[in-house]
């Protein structure tokens, strides 16, 4: 049960960054609606948001934890700080050149993201890329987080690593109620927070590092032996892991081309994709890969393949009412957190036809950071990448065929199809790594997955039926009041948890399907 209980730790911690994320979101909503200028934030946030997915909690982590976890078994004490130290000053320097052509080049880097913009000249181009001269340094400050929580996370200190995203949050409110009137242009001073949050994100990892003894004293090492293998497992991670990441940011590339506000308008159903997806994907995902890396290094094939088989099952159970209930509810839970002053109801429409889309593919978003990780822990890159591959190919071409689509007939929010493409994508990515891993012969499922899948089909079902028998026009939840909302909506939720879990218990589901593995 120790998973579990490190995974109900990690969950809860990101549940704290959550809610206060979606306070965030609702401060950025009040003062700064969707416009083109928080497009322009918005896209100057997720570049080096991106490239911290991608690096730091993609590439980096995936090759980095394996690699210390190995050296960890050993029990060579000097070893492991040799190791820290020597990753941390090469991770530092290659970062600082990242980071210093970044700046430097903020419009052609910017170019690459948002062509729609610069082909057209269009005014949120030259202020997204000001923006980013500021918000281009948060790569290698979250990067080396990234480092810390690593080495945490490989002692089972779960807790700072995940409590570290609260600090984006409250920046960020801090930024939009403090700073942005006093500035000439207001939503500058989100920039000025992204900044200001991957300074203390880093300064708070330290205290806990320096318990353990292993608080980095950074020294070069190109050529150190377990550099270069983190270095060699990273470069096809760079695509393995972040194939979700780079779908989301293909998607922010098109909708450049788009009416204003759809950047924006994905960017909020994104953000409430991303509630379940922080709070138990990245959740099981930081806690499955270390205990994988250790029953790999132990040469346990049998309890390796239990805990991916654990780990799939409380996917299953969680994600799939999750993502039923997003699609359900998407517009009150819009209404609810950010329609206010400067988003409009109008807003709320189109952000609900991307988070339906996006709810979709929840439970493949969620299930590919359950399966990735059961070829990391064995060290083997290449195949996530030759899968990786496929599954961003299909999202291009899903992309261009579902908004031209949407387009040709007139459908009055094409960005949905940017959203559904990610989904379908993420269900290829997901089957292919199943399926090789069966291949493999790394996991067997085990026994009781028939009844599992009854049972939470039925719960899933007579949900869905209360939640809709339930459910109030759009045009009534815009006339209540913002604690009217809530209630409601807190209401809604609970109710539909209860008849969930009541459903799935009458289907025959038992804490028994669950426990095996779970260690």
């Amino acid at each position: 049960m120790q998973l579990l209980k490190s995974t109900a730790k990690v969950g809860a911690a990101t549940i704290t960054s959550r809610v206060l994320g979606f306070i965030r979101d609702m401060v950025l909503a009040r003062y700064f609606g969707a416009s083109g200028e928080t497009d322009a934030f918005f896209l100057a946030f997720k570049i080096p948001n991106f490239m911290r997915r991608l690096f730091a909690e993609g590439s980096f982590s995936l090759a980095f934890v394996p690699v210390l976890s190995e050296v960890r078994a050993s029990g060579d004490q000097r070893a492991l700080k040799d190791l820290v130290d020597h990753v941390a000053g090469t991770l530092t320097g290659i970062l600082l050149a990242i980071t210093a052509v970044g700046m430097l080049a903020a419009p052609v880097v910017l170019a690459i993201f948002a062509p729609g913009w610069a082909i057209e000249g269009r005014p949120e181009f030259a202020l997204s890329a000001e923006m980013l001269r500021i918000t281009f340094p948060y790569i290698l400050l979250i990067s080396l987080t990234a480092l810390a929580g690593g080495i945490l996370n490989t002692f089972d200190r779960f807790l700072i690593p995940a409590l570290t995203p609260v600090l984006l949050n409250l920046s960020l409110i801090a930024a939009a109620v403090l700073l942005s009137a006093r500035l000439e242009v207001p939503v500058m001073a989100l920039a000025w927070g992204v900044f200001a949050a991957g300074m203390v994100q880093l300064a708070v990892q330290a205290p806990a590092l320096l318990r353990l003894g292993l608080l980095p004293r950074p020294r070069w090492g190109w050529r150190h032996s377990g550099v270069r293998k983190i270095l060699h497992l990273m470069i096809p991670t760079l695509i393995g892991s972040s194939v979700a990441q780079i779908n989301l940011l293909l998607d922010t590339v098109i909708a450049t081309f788009l009416i204003s506000g759809s950047v924006s308008w994905l960017y909020y159903s994104d953000r409430l994709l991303e509630f379940p997806l922080g709070v138990f994907g990245v959740a099981l995902s930081t806690v499955i890969l270390p205990n994988l890396s250790l029953k790999f290094a132990r040469q346990n094939p049998h309890g390796f393949s239990a805990t991916l088989d654990w780990a799939l099952r409380l996917a299953l159970i969680i994600t799939l009412p999750a993502a039923f209930g997003l699609a359900v509810l998407a517009a009150p839970i819009l209404t609810t957190l950010f329609q206010y002053e400067a988003f409009q109801m109008s807003d709320v429409d189109m952000s609900a036809l991307s988070l339906a889309a996006y709810a979709a593919g929840l439970p493949a978003f969620i299930a590919v950071k359950v399966l990735a990780p059961g070829f990391y822990a064995r060290q083997d890159t290449r195949t996530p990448v030759k899968i990786a591959i496929t599954a961003m190919v299909s999202n291009m071409l899903l992309n261009l065929l579902f908004v031209v689509s949407l387009t040709y007939v007139g459908f009055r929010g094409p960005h949905m199809g940017l959203a559904l493409a990610s989904s379908v994508a993420a269900y290829i990515n997901a089957s292919l790594l199943y399926r090789m891993l069966r291949r493999q012969g790394a996991y067997r499922p085990e026994a009781g997955w028939a009844r599992v899948l009854l049972a939470v089909g039925f719960g899933c079902l007579a949900m869905v039926a209360v939640l809709a028998w339930l459910s109030d026009p759009p045009a009534q939840w815009a006339a209540w009041g913002a604690s009217s909302r809530t209630y409601r909506l807190v209401f809604l939720i609970v109710l539909g948890a209860v008849v969930y879990v009541l459903a799935t218990l009458a289907g025959g589901l038992r804490l028994r399907h669950l426990a095996k593995g779970a260690s």
